[in-house]
């Protein structure tokens, strides 16, 4: 499911976790559960997707399990898989508009996600995953 307003919040603080934060193999299988027991679409405040978590400020209580008057608060971006096989590595968070009119920080956004595993943001492990290579632009040639 799209939600556009992700992408055009003008008040969004987004933030890179760097070094990016590893949720280890039992703390992310509790975390998980615990989404998925907080769905949105049964009454929790979480939608979990294979790259992002959405945390809304109510349920949904749109026709046929759409979002209606619930609204986004913020995003974690993830990773299932990474660095190992049953890890989930947090690489960013973005925080909507709404969600700093009502005092959200990245880090209150992640360590309510991560509080169901028994970790916060800062007491997660990191990796230091190599960041992707800069995307080539035909400036950067003349520049040399």
């Amino acid at each position: 499911m799209d939600h556009p307003m992700e992408f055009a919040d003008e008040g969004a603080v987004s933030e890179v976790i760097r070094p990016a934060a590893v949720i280890p193999e039992e703390a992310a299988r509790a975390v998980l559960m615990e989404l998925a027991l907080r769905d949105v679409r049964v009454g929790g405040v979480w939608e979990a997707e294979p790259s992002v978590w959405r945390r809304f400020d109510k349920s949904f209580d749109g026709l046929n399990g759409t979002p209606g008057s619930a609204e986004l608060i913020g995003t974690i971006q993830i990773a299932y898989g990474v660095p190992t096989r049953y890890e989930i590595t947090i690489f960013r968070a973005t925080i909507t508009r709404l969600g700093s009119e009502r005092r959200w920080s990245v880090n209150g956004l992640c360590d309510e996600a991560l509080a169901y595993g028994g970790l916060t943001l800062a007491t997660c492990p990191r990796a230091d995953l190599k960041p992707p290579p800069r995307p080539f632009h035909f400036h950067d040639v003349g520049a040399r």
